[in-house]
C-alpha cells in the first residue's frame, strides 16, 4: 500500500501546476477516482485538494524569495485566478502578504512533499550543513567573542552538537521542554511555573528542576552579549521559541538575538535577527489565553501558534486520523503519525496520551 500511495503523490506532484483531474490520476495509475480520492485521505488524514493547495502555496513563497517573477506570474503558475485570491490565500496561510514577504523574507514553516517510502528518525547533518553552521557561528563570534548563550531546542539537539563538535568557544544549553502540552504561567521558570510545569509532565518537582531548569542554570544566572536560538520550524519547536523569547524580555535581556531555524530533514539552518518587545504579550495570548495573538508575527511563528491552537481542539486533525485508524497496531500507527504530522512536531509520549484519550473517549 505504502508504494501505491507513493506513486500516488508523485503524481500528483508531477501535475501541481496542471489542471488536476481525480479521473486522470486514476486512470494512469489503474484505479477509480474514489479510490484514490478515499485511499489518499485515509492515509494522509487530510484530501488531495488540501494538499495540492498547502504544497503550492508553499512552492510559490519559494518563487517570491528566490526568482524576480512578478507577483501575478507566480500566483497563476500555481493556479490561482486572481493576485488578490493568491494574497489572501498566502496571508491566511502564512500571516503576511506576498509583497510584504518579497520585501523582507522571513522563516516559513517547510511545507514538504509527503513521504511514504520510510523515516529516517532523529537528526541528520550532512558536512556542508555541518560547514554552514561553522560559519554562521564564527560570523556571531567574531562579533561577540565568547560572550554567547547558544539555545538548543532539546536534549536531541544538544547531543547532535556535541558529537559534531560545534560547542567549542561558546555556551550552549538545552531547552527540554514540551510548551505546547500542560498550562503554563505568565511568570516563566519562577516557583509556580515550575510547580505547575511538572504536574503536567507528571514528575516530581525535584526531578522538573533536574531535566528542564538545572541545564539551563547559564541562561537564568548569567549574562550574556548575544543569545542565538536553534529551534526548528514545527509547532512544538514555536511554542519552545516563544516562550525563551518572553523569558528573555521578562529577564530584562538587552542583548542581540538571532533566531537559528533548523529544518530536522536536512539540518539547514536559516538565520534571523529578533528584535524583542512584545513577545511576552504573544506569550499570554498564545500559551495562558489559547488565543491568536493580535501582533504581527514571524510566518512560522504564525502557523506555529495556528497549529498550537488546532492541536487544544479535542477534536483535531491528528484525533481524526487516529480514530480511523484505532485497528492499527499501536507502533504501526506512532509512525504514521510521525510521517504525516511533521509540522506538528510531537514526539512519542504526546501520540500515546492521544492515542489513549481517544480510546476513552
Amino acid at each position: 500500500m505504502d508504494k501505491t500511495m507513493q506513486e500516488m503523490i508523485d503524481w500528483i506532484e508531477d501535475h501541481l501546476v496542471e489542471d488536476f483531474s481525480l479521473a486522470r490520476l486514476g486512470n494512469d495509475l489503474g484505479f477509480s477516482p474514489y479510490y484514490c480520492s478515499f485511499k489518499f485521505h485515509q492515509l494522509t488524514g487530510i484530501s488531495i485538494k488540501r494538499y495540492m493547495s498547502l504544497r503550492k502555496i508553499y512552492l510559490a513563497s519559494i518563487a517570491l524569495k528566490e526568482t524576480k517573477h512578478r507577483t501575478i506570474d507566480i500566483a497563476f503558475k500555481y493556479g490561482f485566478l486572481s493576485q488578490e485570491a493568491f494574497s489572501r490565500a498566502f496571508k491566511g496561510t502564512f500571516g503576511i502578504s506576498p509583497n510584504a514577504y518579497r520585501k523582507k523574507p522571513q522563516p516559513l514553516q517547510t511545507i514538504v512533499k509527503l513521504d511514504f517510502t520510510g523515516r529516517k528518525d532523529g537528526y541528520s547533518m550532512d558536512i556542508s550543513q555541518k560547514l554552514k553552521i561553522e560559519a554562521l557561528q564564527s560570523a556571531i563570534y567574531d562579533q561577540f567573542d565568547r560572550d554567547i548563550l547558544n539555545i538548543l531546542n532539546g536534549q536531541m539537539m544538544y547531543e547532535e552538537f556535541v558529537n559534531h563538535q560545534l560547542m567549542e568557544k561558546s555556551d550552549y544549553v538545552p531547552f527540554n521542554e514540551a510548551m505546547c502540552a500542560n498550562e503554563t504561567t505568565y511568570a516563566i521558570f519562577g516557583d509556580e511555573f515550575n510547580r505547575l510545569r511538572a504536574v503536567g509532565h507528571r514528575v516530581s518537582l525535584q526531578e522538573y528542576e533536574k531535566i528542564t531548569v538545572k541545564p539551563l542554570k547559564p541562561l537564568l544566572e548569567n549574562k550574556y552579549k548575544c543569545a542565538v536560538l536553534w529551534f526548528g520550524d514545527d509547532m512544538f519547536c514555536q511554542m519552545n521559541l516563544l516562550t525563551v523569547l518572553a523569558y528573555l524580555e521578562q529577564a530584562g535581556f538587552d542583548g542581540k538575538v538571532y533566531f537559528h531555524m533548523v529544518k530536522e530533514a536536512t539540518y539547514e539552518v536559516e538565520e534571523t535577527d529578533i528584535l524583542l518587545g512584545g513577545y511576552q504579550e504573544i506569550y499570554e495570548q498564545a500559551l495562558i489565553q489559547h488565543r491568536m495573538p493580535e501582533a504581527q508575527l514571524m510566518p512560522v511563528m504564525y502557523q506555529g501558534i495556528q497549529l498550537y491552537l488546532e492541536y487544544l481542539k479535542e477534536d483535531n486533525e491528528i484525533t481524526a486520523f487516529i480514530r480511523k485508524n484505532l485497528n492499527v497496531p499501536k507502533a504501526e500507527l506512532l509512525q504514521q503519525l510521525f510521517r504525516l504530522f511533521p509540522h506538528y512536531g510531537l514526539g512519542d509520549l504526546q501520540y500515546f496520551k492521544m492515542m489513549e484519550a481517544v480510546k476513552q473517549a
